[in-house]
């Protein structure tokens, strides 16, 4: 299963040759790439052999929409200046679409790369019989947990200090199964989907992750006081769960609390589990809590794929082409992506440059009350290849 995703390998490599350096001198271990697509459990897709060349790795590319694409461009050219054995295949999926024919062509990228970078794509529809397209990829690759790193930037000014939270998201089903009928003229019903298999995995997900993270406290976000069966049922599991961890404290706390407690004592928080839509609601939270949407990076794990995002799955239109978007949150979830694919050496370095861009140098966008544009930011962190 995905939960064999963390088993992590620390390179730390001489610097010189920075931009040249091959990953190859890592460890021979299996890379987390390589875990999910040799040895998957649940065998729930049509599977197709991944394109891997060598030491290079094929990744699907999805720039999304507002800041996607040139926040994909940074991307492309830090990866080219450092070196990273990495071959983007870019796959553009039209909002405005009647149908999901690019949205299937790029779920297909994804099997065959087993690996996708995406932006926030815009489902513009209105017709019932269009789903979301970031809900559709997610469902049709059983990517069933998502993982937020909500972690403080002493460069960035915020109220609280030394926050370090792992949101946890079942990713699939909840609110978000996308199951809506009208019974009567004025009357909708929306249904929200719990099931036994799927909270069990997300909560040994969970359990695992803070296992082999270090990690003393595993909270469950629920409303089990009031939708007794659906929350109670992701509640209950993960109590049971709980018993077979007891190194690990378990706790639990209704989500509407959960937010004040979020904004008023966000130390008492270590890893977050809960349904999709207090997933979306509480990654948001603790996002704004950290300096905005700009930062952080999420990660969509399945048992035989993983898609890398922006943490707040924001779209930024207003933004867009202005030169003023924040590029550290896609530029996050492409340091995620190498590390997956067991690139640690050009991870490391493009991490450490990361670091002293926003947290030594201070060099930020206006969104996290600095006065840089997106390229002079991307152009910093160039600069601090190999330096830190």
């Amino acid at each position: 299963m995905a939960l064999r995703l963390f088993s992590k390998v620390k390179v730390i490599p001489d610097l010189r040759n920075a931009a040249f350096a091959s990953s190859a001198a890592a460890p021979a271990e299996l890379s987390d790439f390589d875990m999910q697509h040799k040895s998957p459990v649940i065998r729930k897709q049509q599977l197709i052999p991944k394109a891997h060349y060598g030491g290079r790795h094929a990744v699907t590319m999805l720039p999304g929409g507002g800041i996607g694409p040139e926040c994909m461009g940074y991307v492309r050219d830090i990866f080219r200046f450092i070196g990273a054995p990495v071959d983007f295949e870019v796959v553009d999926i039209d909002p405005t679409m009647d149908n999901d024919d690019d949205v299937q062509y790029a779920i297909t990228t994804i099997k065959r790369n087993g690996v996708g970078l995406k932006g926030n794509i815009e489902t513009k529809s209105e017709a019932a019989y269009v789903t979301s397209r970031n809900v559709a990829l997610r469902n049709e690759l059983d990517m069933y947990a998502y993982v937020l790193h909500c972690k403080s930037f002493i460069g960035v000014p915020t109220r609280h200090k030394d926050i370090d939270i792992h949101i946890i998201r079942q990713n699939t089903e909840g609110e978000y199964a996308m199951l809506e009928h009208e019974s009567v003229r004025g009357v909708v019903e929306s249904m929200k989907v719990v099931t036994a298999s799927n909270s069990e995995r997300v909560a040994r997900f969970a359990f695992e992750f803070a296992k082999k993270n270090g990690r003393k406290k595993v909270t469950t976000v629920h409303k089990a006081n009031i939708m007794k069966l659906s929350d109670g049922l992701f509640l209950e599991t993960s109590r049971r769960m709980a018993e077979e961890y007891p190194e690990i404290e378990h706790n639990d706390m209704i989500i509407d609390n959960c937010c004040m407690q979020l904004v008023a004592k966000p130390h008492q928080f270590d890893v977050m589990l809960m349904t999709n839509l207090y997933g979306s609601i509480v990654s948001n939270v603790v996002c704004g809590l950290l300096g905005g949407a700009g930062l952080l990076s999420g990660r969509n794990y399945g048992d035989h794929y993983a898609v890398f995002e922006p943490g707040t799955r924001n779209t930024g239109t207003a933004i867009a082409g202005k030169n003023i978007a924040n590029p550290i949150a896609m530029i996050n979830a492409s340091i995620d992506m190498l590390e997956h694919l067991g690139h640690h050496f050009h991870a490391g370095l493009l991490r450490r440059a990361v670091n002293k861009t926003v947290n030594i140098d201070r060099v930020l966008t206006p969104d996290v009350g600095g006065s840089n544009s997106s390229s002079e930011v991307v152009d910093s962190i160039i600069g601090n290849i190999g330096k830190s």
